[in-house]
């Protein structure tokens, strides 16, 4: 049986280096820690009819707060997220 993903798995996830993408409001983003308490948020879909910031940086806090309402997330190590 499968655990369930849980804010603090992915929080670990993040601070061992990890790449998270998730669905947020049907859009896609990509998650990666920056700094000590500090995120990066990079928007992957680009839609003209609900525009996004194409970066944010965001606080452990809001992260956690957002965290219930992601969907399909999945987690990469070692992937360019420049290049996305």
């Amino acid at each position: 049986m499968e655990k369930e993903y849980t804010f603090e798995m992915m929080w670990e996830d993040l601070n061992d280096g990890y790449q998270i993408y998730y669905t947020y409001v049907n859009n896609r983003y990509l998650l990666f820690k920056t700094a000590n308490n500090c995120y990066t948020q990079k928007l992957l879909t680009h839609t003209s009819k609900n525009p996004q910031p194409k970066m944010l940086m965001l606080t452990l806090k809001r992260v956690k707060e957002i965290f219930p309402f992601m969907e399909d997330i999945e987690y990469k190590v070692g992937t360019s997220f420049e290049n996305q």
